[in-house]
């Protein structure tokens, strides 16, 4: 009995694939973790060229906030500068049209004074016109006036002296008191001015006789009867 086959070995044998489903999960598992291996390392990778990328970005971003603040500084130093210049051209500017006023205030003050300086010439002229009319008015008068001079100086007891006044001369008188011919009677006559004046007369004349008197003597420039009216009046005045 004991050489019997069993029921065990009577049954027919099964092939389940054991071996082969073995291999391939040995496979798979070999491509698993060859895949993990591969996506970690692709991974790791990513990962640093990230953060290489990060990095050259941040120092990019570094290196373009500084030329920023560079460019930022140049632009507030151009400000500055073109402030300064505007500045600068706004006093020059000022300086310009301050002596352009200078300039135009002396060409006005050199145009018064030319101006001034042909008034003046011009009034010199027409006063050395007038002297020099005057002065040959002068010389015909002491011309016609001469020989009546010399008569009145002889025979009329009259001299000429001067007063201690430039153009001023003094007229005095004798013979004209009947009571006393030795007696002095005289006055002083102005010729600084165009018009004569007649002052301190001796003795006293009504003044009206002797405006009467002068302005005779400024119209017709007779000196003889101008003599011959102010002797009158002195002698009138001392009766």
């Amino acid at each position: 009995m004991g050489d019997a086959p069993s029921m065990a070995d009577s049954l027919p044998s099964i092939n389940f694939g054991f071996d082969d489903l073995r291999d391939r999960m040995a496979r798979f598992t070999e491509k698993f973790d060859s895949f993990i291996a591969k996506g970690r390392k692709q991974v790791l990778e990513e990962r640093n060229n990230f953060r290489i990328n990060v990095a050259e970005l941040q120092e990019e971003q570094r290196l373009k906030k500084k030329d920023i603040e560079n460019i930022a500084q140049k632009s507030s130093s151009h400000a500055q500068a073109v402030e300064k210049e505007a500045a600068e051209t706004a006093e020059m500017h000022a300086a310009i049209a301050s002596i352009a006023q200078q300039r135009d205030a002396r060409a006005k003050h050199r145009d018064r004074i030319r101006n001034e300086i042909a008034a003046v010439r011009k009034q010199i002229a027409q006063r050395v016109a007038a002297q020099k009319q005057y002065a040959q008015e002068l010389d015909a008068q002491a011309q016609s006036n001469g020989p009546e001079l010399d008569f009145w100086q002889s025979y009329l007891g009259m001299r000429i002296e001067g007063a201690g006044v430039d153009d001023r001369l003094k007229f005095l008188f004798t013979r004209v008191d009947e009571k006393n011919w030795e007696r002095e009677a005289c006055f002083e006559l102005d010729m600084q001015k165009r018009d004569y004046r007649v002052m301190n007369v001796k003795p006293r004349i009504e003044a009206d006789e002797v405006e009467r008197c002068v302005e005779r003597l400024n119209e017709s420039r007779d000196l003889g009867s101008f003599l011959k009216s102010m002797r009158a009046l002195l002698g009138a005045a001392m009766k």
